[in-house]
């Protein structure tokens, strides 16, 4: 995308819109983003750091691609260094979201782990702490998404993996995380417009984003007196690998379609809402859900 482009005035047409070209990562879970058509848009041409996070220490769970990786160079971009977490088999993925850090002048820390078990949730505060000596920012970010054709098809399976990956996991995170977050520290947690308008084949991945945003709300008003704050980030569609992972291929190939933009976002386009969050030019936004959904209504 050029940077034209990228400050055309409507948003509608700012990236591709459906139908997208048949996906070959059908129950490759979690999928990577170098084999998507197209591959998603996180930032690296046209993101422009202004110094908001200079000399951070960010964590980001699930960073080696889609919302993560556009966070990991954003924060970068704005004077953070930065950890990320994903699965051993995202190592690609990781890589180049690890350059992309370091072409941005930054430190950055790769940690393979799979955070549905607490000891490895664990293992990435301390990786964190040893390499950094504190965490000012936990983007915890890591999700487990399937479709279903309905509750009957709901495996016990599944729902641990879902609920371990996407609301246990911010638990350990955040209990190993708190002793070593400065004051001004941000916890930023990934909800979804799921939470708000869940779909029945997404319904394990749906409840525990409803979890998210109970937690958090909860959480911020724990956290504020150590003077840290948490908050929601509810993104709509967006184009990432879990997409072509987890869906079937009609599905896939009008994703976002329906929304008011009749597309789904890029990555990049979320990033600035963690930034925001994470500075402190959010100092007194505490416990609040920051929807980017291209126009769907939250509550």
């Amino acid at each position: 995308m050029t940077d034209d482009q990228h400050t055309q005035q409507d948003p509608t047409r700012q990236y591709p819109q459906p139908e997208y070209p048949e996906q070959t990562q059908m129950d490759q879970h979690p999928g990577l983003e170098q084999e998507m058509a197209p591959e998603p848009d996180y930032g690296v041409e046209t993101y422009r750091g202004s110094g908001k996070l200079e000399g951070k220490k960010a964590v980001i769970t699930g960073g080696d691609s889609g919302i993560g990786r556009a966070v990991a160079l954003a924060f970068a971009r704005e004077g953070a260094d930065v950890l990320i977490s994903y699965l051993e088999e995202e190592e690609p993925d990781a890589q180049e979201s690890a350059q992309a850090v370091e072409d941005s002048g930054r430190k950055a820390v790769k940690v393979p782990a799979d955070v549905s078990d607490e000891a490895q949730c664990q293992a990435v505060i301390q990786r964190a702490v040893d390499e950094f000596g504190q965490i000012d920012v936990l983007v915890n970010n890591a999700a487990h998404q399937m479709t279903v054709e309905g509750i009957a098809d709901v495996s016990t399976e599944l729902l641990d993996r879902t609920f371990k990956t996407n609301i246990y996991a911010m638990f350990w995170l955040v209990k190993a995380a708190l002793p070593h977050m400065p004051e001004g520290g941000s916890i930023i947690n990934v909800g979804s417009i799921q939470a708000y308008q869940p779909s029945p084949t997404l319904l394990p991945y749906s409840s525990t984003k409803g979890a998210i945003v109970t937690f958090t709300k909860g959480l911020a008003q724990e956290v504020v007196q150590y003077g840290l704050r948490a908050n929601t980030v509810a993104p709509g569609p967006v184009w990432t690998p879990i997409i072509p992972a987890s869906m079937p291929g009609d599905t896939v190939s009008s994703f976002g379609g329906t929304s008011p933009m009749g597309r789904p976002a890029q990555p990049a386009e979320l990033a600035p809402a963690f930034v925001f969050l994470a500075s402190q030019e959010a100092s007194y936004v505490n416990g609040e859900t920051l929807g980017v959904t291209g126009g769907q209504p939250l509550p």
